[in-house]
């Protein structure tokens, strides 16, 4: 089923999310199925459950498709042929490397892209869709989109690593979101007033 993406400016995207226990969970699988129509429904790469409305500390990743489409002359990446995935009570080991600047977007904040910073590396302790613990490092542009997943389930937005100034530039457009004055391809969720 496709679900409705939050809206920036709803509160469930500044929450911290919460660790679940699976077998606490029974629909676990059905919810991680949903998020995966949603996010290819949505033209995604990446789909965090506090963006369909769960405060909990789940994402979902495929960067496989964008090297399935990326062109000749587009940036190589050392994570080729990229990675898909489910992170379940996901948290951070350590981030390495310099931080390398990619211009990214994000299905809660639609219509807005700007180029963020972020570690070329991280390491990353989780459940995956078999609830099997796993530690691993990813880099590239697969790094890249579990760092902006995660900052979802850590109630933390890609803007939030923009200057005071760019942030305030952006002002009039991020509250047009959150009033539902835009259109998308895709079902949303706005906060109510």
């Amino acid at each position: 089923m496709i679900l409705p993406i939050v809206a920036y400016g709803h509160p469930v995207l500044r929450q911290v999310a919460q660790d679940i226990d699976p077998a606490a969970y029974p629909d676990l699988d059905k919810l991680i199925a949903d998020m995966w129509e949603t996010m290819y429904a949505s033209n995604g790469v990446g789909l965090a459950a506090p963006q369909i409305n769960r405060g909990i500390r789940l994402f979902v990743v495929d960067s496989e498709q964008i090297f399935a489409n990326k062109d000749d002359d587009d940036e190589d990446y050392p994570d080729a042929p990229g990675y898909k995935g489910v992170f379940l009570n996901a948290h951070i080991v350590e981030e390495l490397g310099d931080d390398w600047a990619y211009n990214e977007g994000c299905l809660s904040i639609p219509r807005i892209r700007e180029d963020i910073y972020r570690a070329e590396e991280v390491t990353v302790r989780y459940l995956d869709e078999n609830l099997q613990p796993q530690e691993r490092t990813f880099n590239g542009v697969t790094g890249r989109i579990i760092l902006h997943e995660y900052d979802h389930i850590d109630g933390k937005l890609f803007i939030d690593h923009l200057s005071p100034l760019k942030r305030k530039l952006l002002k009039r457009k991020l509250d047009d979101i959150s009033r539902g004055a835009i259109r998308t391809d895709y079902r949303m969720l706005f906060p109510k007033k």
